[in-house]
C-alpha cells in the first residue's frame, strides 16, 4: 500500500514538474522591476518631480485691463447723454523677473527630480534585497526538502532490512517498534519542510506581484558558497561610489545651496511694464483722438520682505551637510558589518565541507552496518542516524546564512558585489 502511495506522489510529482516554470535570479530580479507595484509608483513619483521643472520655468502671464472714464452724470444742454463722451482705452502690464529667478527654479526643480531618481534607486535597492532574501529561503527551503526526501528513503530503505530481520528473529519486537516510530519524525522534517517551501514561494510571487498558483512556480539557482572575498576597502570604495542614498545626500546639500541662491534672487525687486491706448484727443493735435501711454513699475525696496527665507535657506544647507555626513557613516556601518558577517559564515562553513560532513556520512554508514550485524545497539544507531541530520541541516542552514549575509553586503555596497 505505501509504496502504491509513493508512485502515485511521484507521478502526481511528475506532472506538476512538467507544468512548473522555473525562474533563475536574473529572471526573478527582471520580472520583479517590470511588474512589483512599489516601483511602478516610485516611478510616477519621478514623472511627478519632472512636471514640477515645467511649472518652474513658466514666465508670469501679461495683465490686460479694460478701463473707461468719461461717462457722462448729468444731462447736457437738456439731453441726457451718458455713452457720448466715454473714452475706452485697454492696458497691457508685464512682471519682469529679474536675478534669473526662472533660472533658478527649474534648476532647483532639476536637482529635486534628481534627488527623487535617487530615492527610486534606493527603494529598489532594498526592494531587491527583500526580493533576495526571499530567493535564498526559497532555494534553502528546496535544499532542506530534498535533504529530507533523501533521509526518509535513506530511513525506509533501513526499515524494510529490519522488517526481514524481524522475520527471521534477529531482532526483537520492541526494536522493531522503536524503529517504526523514528520514522514520525522523519515524516515531520519532510512536512516541515514542505511548508517552508511553500511559504517562501508565497512570499516571493507577493514580491513580483504575481498570482501563479505555487504548484507552477518554481526558482533555480546554485545553493552553495565561495571561499573568495575582496578586502574590506574595496566593498568600502564600491559603497561610496554606488549609494544610492549617500548620492541622494549628496545632491540634496547642492540642491540647498541652489535654494539659497533662488532665496537671495527672490529678494530683489522686479519692475512692471505697461503700455496703454485711450481714445482721448490731444490738446496739441486737435486731430488725434488716440493717446499711448506707457509706464514702469519699480517696488519701493525699504523692507527685506525675504530675510527670513534667505536664513532658512542657509541653516538647511548646513542641516543636509550633517545628514550627508551622517549617510556616510552609515555606509561604512553597513558595509563593514556585513562583512564582518560574511566572513564569520565563511569560517563556519569551511569545516563542514573539508570535514564534518564527510565524517557524519561515515559515522551513519558505519553504525548502520554494525547495527544490521549486531555490533552497535539501537539507540547507537537512532543517534548516527539524528547526528548525520544535525549536521545536514547546520550546513544547509549556514549556506542560506551566507547567501544571505552577501545579499546584504550587496545591500550595504549598493550593487551586487557577490553573486
Amino acid at each position: 500500500m505505501r509504496n502504491r502511495r509513493a508512485v502515485l506522489i511521484g507521478l502526481c510529482t511528475a506532472q506538476l514538474a512538467l507544468g512548473q516554470t522555473s525562474y533563475t535570479w536574473q529572471q526573478l530580479k527582471d520580472k520583479f522591476e517590470a511588474n512589483n507595484p512599489i516601483l511602478r509608483a516610485g516611478e510616477d513619483n519621478i514623472a511627478e518631480s519632472k512636471a514640477l521643472e515645467v511649472t518652474a520655468f513658466l514666465r508670469p502671464n501679461p495683465s490686460l485691463t479694460l478701463s473707461t472714464d468719461g461717462t457722462q452724470l448729468s444731462r447736457y444742454q437738456g439731453v441726457y447723454r451718458p455713452l457720448s463722451g466715454t473714452q475706452y482705452g485697454p492696458n497691457v502690464s508685464y512682471l519682469h523677473e529679474r536675478e534669473n529667478k526662472r533660472e533658478l527654479r527649474l534648476e532647483s526643480a532639476k536637482k529635486g527630480t534628481g534627488i527623487a531618481v535617487s530615492q527610486q534607486d534606493d527603494l529598489k535597492r532594498n526592494l531587491l534585497f527583500n526580493l533576495r532574501w526571499a530567493f535564498v529561503n526559497t532555494l534553502e527551503a528546496k535544499a532542506v526538502l530534498g535533504v529530507s526526501k533523501e533521509n526518509l528513503d535513506y530511513y525506509d530503505h533501513v526499515l524494510s532490512i529490519s522488517r526481514e530481520q524481524f522475520k527471521a528473529g534477529d531482532i526483537a519486537q520492541v526494536d522493531l517498534d522503536r524503529l517504526e516510530l523514528q520514522r514520525v519524525q522523519y515524516e515531520a522534517e519532510l512536512e516541515s519542510a514542505d511548508v517552508a517551501l511553500r511559504t517562501a514561494k508565497i512570499q516571493l510571487l507577493m514580491l513580483l506581484n504575481d498570482r501563479t498558483p505555487i504548484e507552477q512556480f518554481d526558482v533555480s539557482g546554485p545553493f552553495d558558497f565561495s571561499l573568495l572575498l575582496d578586502p574590506l576597502a574595496t566593498f568600502r570604495a564600491a559603497a561610496l561610489a554606488a549609494r544610492p542614498d549617500l548620492k541622494a545626500a549628496l545632491q540634496a546639500v547642492d540642491k540647498a545651496r541652489t535654494d539659497h541662491d533662488l532665496a537671495v534672487s527672490n529678494g530683489s525687486t522686479d519692475p512692471t511694464y505697461s503700455i496703454w491706448v485711450t481714445h482721448n484727443p490731444s490738446f496739441n493735435n486737435p486731430y488725434d483722438h488716440n493717446t499711448l501711454g506707457a509706464s514702469v513699475t519699480v517696488p519701493v525696496r525699504i523692507f527685506d520682505r525675504n530675510q527670513g527665507e534667505k536664513e532658512r535657506t542657509q541653516i538647511d544647507i548646513r542641516r543636509n551637510e550633517r545628514l550627508r555626513d551622517q549617510a556616510e557613516a552609515q555606509v561604512f556601518n553597513d558595509v563593514d558589518s556585513a562583512w564582518v558577517t560574511v566572513k564569520s559564515q565563511l569560517n563556519l562553513l569551511q569545516p563542514y565541507k573539508d570535514k564534518y560532513l564527510a565524517q557524519a556520512l561515515r559515522v551513519r554508514e558505519t553504525i548502520t552496518f554494525a547495527y544490521q550485524h549486531g555490533g552497535a545497539s539501537l539507540l547507537d544507531f537512532l543517534n548516527a542516524q539524528n547526528d548525520y541530520r544535525s549536521v545536514q541541516l547546520n550546513y544547509l542552514q549556514l549556506i542560506g546564512s551566507y547567501l544571505t549575509a552577501t545579499s546584504q553586503l550587496n545591500l550595504a555596497v549598493g550593487r551586487e558585489v557577490i553573486q
